[in-house]
């Protein structure tokens, strides 16, 4: 069953709803309005390479992989 995402036309809300039937009917899980339209759902992927280049380079620091200890912002002070 795919999960779609709505928003309500009358009150905002954005909520998740799971459809087993395409013609199936939704109301707003907020305030009940039939009048929602579906939206464009974002979601992120991270592959084993984009997690591998995102990770710091070995270093002293041992926390941001810069050349001295305590040059950045989230080693150990």
């Amino acid at each position: 069953m795919p999960l779609y995402e709505y928003e309500c036309k009358s009150c905002g809300t954005r909520f998740e709803q799971l459809i087993s039937d395409r013609r199936a009917k939704v109301r707003c899980k907020a305030c009940g309005d039939p009048r929602v339209v579906r939206v464009l759902s974002t979601f992120a992927v991270i592959s084993p390479a984009a997690e591998a280049s995102s990770q710091a380079e070995p270093g002293p620091c041992g926390v941001c992989g810069a050349p001295q200890r305590r040059m950045c912002e989230t080693a150990e002070r």
